[in-house]
């Protein structure tokens, strides 16, 4: 299985390739991808220079288009696929369907990779991205069960990638609409959630802190408690005269027990989450998760986690916890 881990800069790209990663992914600085952060992504030349680096080591680049442009902007998505095309990426990353048909028409031989954002759950939903665009392969929303993955791997006509550790999203992918209630521009099409312009953080006396997201408090945090960036998912709010982490709790995805379960059912690329983490994220991680993808190409019928390699991962989980999420679930 390939291992594809996140660059949101070119420290973390080479990071990442030095610890072990197949394949990268990244994006240019602007909306054209979902981690649209102020002083994170891609200049042309960063990028140029990230997949020289990539490539001389036997790795490789993707490159997320994945946020959905209107009609006015849509130029931008296209000139991106230029750029992408110009630079040798190995891929692009992609979920709306006049950016596939581009890239199909303009650049048939750039492989194009159905986005997570592209939500697609059903064996129709592939066949159809396969036909009409010609993707090479498609990452699964972090909604499915074990038991629906399988299923998909067995019936799906391209090849199938999967998130393997990192944040999760209660929204279906794609679709989100929290953070668009609270501020007015959409994840989905601006390439973040909870835009930075919005954000304000206020530091009390006793060391306390509180964030607001336009204004609207998102969460209040002790002194000595750590704090994460607000989004409205991970916020504490006051339900039935009881404040609490109401829609979900902050929590990373931890898929490495189900790796055996996940290669045989023919999962080909594990991702990991995280462009927006720094560069000792993305070392430990890939580091780890290539370890014991190793480890199991090797030893299959001896394979079992173990305890430093979960402790590891733990340790880079959103407040130190980690879940399976909807793998665990008994949907059939």
């Amino acid at each position: 299985m390939q291992l594809v881990c996140p660059a949101g800069n070119l420290p973390a790209l080479q990071a990442a390739v030095d610890a072990g990663a197949d394949a990268v992914y990244a994006g240019f600085r602007d909306q054209t991808n979902a981690r649209a952060f102020p002083g994170l992504n891609f200049s042309d030349d960063e990028l140029r220079a990230g997949i020289r680096y990539a490539h001389a080591k036997g790795a490789k680049v993707y490159l997320a288009l994945n946020t959905y442009p209107d009609s006015a902007r849509l130029a931008q998505w296209h000139a991106a696929i230029d750029k992408a095309a110009e630079l040798g990426c190995d891929a692009i990353i992609a979920a709306e369907m006049a950016v596939l048909a581009y890239a199909a028409r303009r650049y048939p031989a750039l492989p194009r990779h159905l986005s997570v954002q592209g939500s697609a759950t059903t064996a129709p939903a592939l066949q159809f991205a396969y036909e009409r665009f010609g993707i090479a392969r498609a990452v699964l929303p972090r909604v499915l069960s074990i038991q629906q993955v399988e299923r998909l791997c067995d019936k799906s006509p391209v090849a199938i990638e999967v998130f393997a550790f990192g944040s999760l999203c209660i929204m279906v992918e794609g679709r989100c609409q929290l953070s668009s209630y609270v501020t007015g521009a959409s994840p989905n099409r601006h390439g973040v959630c909870s835009p930075a312009k919005f954000v304000r953080w206020d530091e009390f006396d006793d060391g306390s802190r509180t964030a607001r997201l336009n204004e609207v408090l998102i969460d209040r945090f002790q002194p000595d408690e750590p704090a994460g960036y607000p989004t409205v998912c991970k916020g504490r709010f006051e339900v039935g005269g009881e404040t609490f982490h109401a829609l979900e709790e902050p929590t990373s995805l931890n898929t490495l027990e189900l790796l055996p379960r996940l290669a045989q059912a023919g999962v080909v690329a594990l991702k990991i989450e995280g462009r927006q983490r720094g560069v000792a994220y993305v070392s430990s991680v890939t580091r780890t998760w290539r370890t014991a993808i190793d480890r199991y190409r090797r030893e299959a019928g001896d394979w079992h986690v173990r305890a430093d390699w979960q402790e590891n991962l733990s340790a880079h989980a959103e407040g130190h916890q980690t879940t399976l999420g909807p793998y665990h679930r008994a949907w059939h």
